[in-house]
């Protein structure tokens, strides 16, 4: 029984629609260089996933996204990464993106700004906006499989991008 309350809990948190925008935030790069939402975003949707070192989930869940950042690219989709870590990890955190080759920017949010401004509270938390910074995905945690869920909305709304297109 606690298992189905449990699933219940969260389909409800993985498919609500977030009402909100991202905000054209701008935060430093491993390369200490500040850069702004607006300048990496994807053309049709962005995926924005909040990660830490220390949260093994966003470990596990980093090599699929990889994948899905692979896969999707060239589809107009974006993934950025950001890390919470804070001050006391950031020695940490470059070496950490190159061992599980992370080939999207990857963006530091030492004092959690962004993370509380996008009420993230849990790692870790993947979102997924549209061209007009929309909030249209919300997930909470990692378990073995949820790279299907988000591939799957990820499809899904690449091919809503795509009718609205060709209106």
């Amino acid at each position: 029984m606690r298992n189905i309350i449990f699933a219940i809990f969260l389909f409800i948190v993985t498919t609500t629609v977030f009402a909100g925008k991202v905000p054209d935030f701008r935060l430093q790069n491993l390369d200490n260089k500040t850069v702004s939402y607006s300048q990496l975003k994807g053309k049709k949707l962005t995926v924005i996933d909040f990660w830490a070192t220390w949260c093994k989930p966003c470990v596990r869940s980093i090599p699929k996204l990889v994948k899905l950042h692979e896969q999707y690219e060239k589809q107009g989709v974006q993934f950025i990464g950001v890390n919470v870590d804070g001050t006391r990890n950031l020695p940490k955190i470059k070496p950490f993106v190159h061992s599980l080759k992370i080939a999207y920017p990857v963006l530091l949010d030492v004092n959690n700004d962004l993370m509380n401004k996008l009420k993230v509270t849990a790692m870790p938390t993947l979102i997924i906006a549209n061209a007009e910074d929309e909030i249209i995905f919300f997930h909470q945690g990692y378990r073995p499989g949820d790279e299907k869920t988000i591939e799957a909305e990820i499809k899904k709304l690449l091919a809503a991008a795509e009718s609205a297109d060709e209106k």
